[in-house]
């Protein structure tokens, strides 16, 4: 008997048994068919076969890199990842290039010829200048100057700090001691750029990771973030001040040089620096500007220390450009501190805005 007239006969033959044999055959029917489906249904999952690396490492990164005549090595995945990083994905110093060159056209010419006559290679300007971007900076952890010295590591070298000197603010003076902790250094490490990430963490914390890591080359080394980063940003700033078009910049650095002085040797206490700077010859707002390290209205020296004041031989010089760099933080028209440590700020700021000498002198 065929399907069909099977079928036909319980629709024809409605008894008890042929409704039960027709209820069993459809459940059977649409248990198979279900199961059919099932087995045959695409599944849903969530894998997403999408690339969205889109890095292409060492891309534009000059090929010949450099820091103090040591080659710096690009075979390495890392390496390329660091550099890439500083010269591109930072775009902080990028942003304020036009700034940067103004800056380093105006100091350099005062940093390069310390750094050559103490026999410390030129690429070390730059570690100032991703120090404190050529300013007379203080930071949280009390670190002041173009090379942010700490106290006690200025003091080491001989520097005065107290209340009323600071010499980590003379950028000449403080510059000698940046060249003596590199020289230390590189007695040490004999590598150059061993000796400037040492700068940024010390001569024991990079002695230390070598030891550790059983290395004696920077590029091996796993470090903070900070003196990891320390070479590769130095690098990044040498290309960009030393080859903009590198970075599709058009400044350039020109060739200038630092304002000529008259150099004035004091042993004595200064009871009013007013009264002194009309007697110089000159006024406050100029003696504070390049003599910045004096951070009070008074110099008390009773052991007469030997202090050499620098006095422009222009007295028509453009003030302003040097000010804003040696106090970069303490404009401010409401404020009376410089640095927290003087009463004439006010005084210079109402002159500087208004191009004229302050009153009182």
């Amino acid at each position: 008997m065929t399907i069909s007239v099977w079928i036909l006969k319980i629709f024809r033959e409605p008894s008890p048994l042929y409704k039960k044999i027709y209820v069993s055959f459809v459940s059977w029917l649409l248990i198979v068919v279900l199961i059919r489906l099932s087995a045959f249904t695409p599944r849903i999952h969530s894998l997403d076969y999408s690339n969205s690396n889109f890095k292409v490492l060492g891309l534009n990164i000059p090929t010949n890199l450099q820091f103090a005549g040591e080659k710096v090595p690009q075979n390495d995945y890392e390496i390329k990842e660091s550099l890439e990083k500083e010269f591109f994905a930072n775009k902080t110093w990028k942003n304020s290039s036009v700034s940067l060159f103004v800056k380093a056209q105006k100091w350099f010419p005062l940093i390069e010829p310390i750094l050559k006559k103490e026999g410390v290679p030129d690429d070390f300007k730059y570690v100032a200048m991703i120090e404190s971007h050529l300013s007379n900076v203080v930071s949280p952890m009390g670190a002041a100057g173009f090379w942010q010295l700490m106290p006690v590591t200025a003091q080491h070298y001989g520097l005065i700090v107290n209340n009323e000197v600071d010499e980590r603010l003379d950028v000449e003076k403080s510059t000698y001691v940046a060249c003596k902790h590199f020289k230390d250094a590189y007695r040490y490490f004999q590598n150059w750029t061993l000796a400037a990430a040492a700068y940024n963490v010390g001569i024991g914390g990079i002695q230390n990771a070598l030891k550790k890591q059983n290395t004696n080359n920077y590029y091996d080394l796993l470090l903070n973030k900070e003196t990891g980063s320390f070479i590769y940003r130095i690098l990044a700033f040498k290309t960009l001040l030393s080859d903009p078009e590198h970075f599709g910049v058009k400044s350039k650095i020109k060739k200038g040089s630092f304002p000529a002085f008259k150099m004035i040797k004091v042993d004595s206490s200064i009871t009013l620096l007013t009264t002194f700077a009309k007697y110089m010859g000159t006024n406050v707002v100029t003696l504070k500007t390049f003599n910045p390290w004096i951070i009070g209205d008074k110099l008390n020296n009773p052991d007469h220390h030997p202090f050499i004041f620098k006095i422009p031989k222009n007295q028509n010089i453009d003030l302003s450009t040097y000010f804003n760099d040696v106090f970069p933080q303490s404009l401010s028209t409401d404020s009376v501190t410089i640095h927290g440590k003087s009463d004439t700020l006010k005084l210079l700021v109402d002159s500087l805005q208004h191009n004229r000498a302050p009153k009182n002198l």
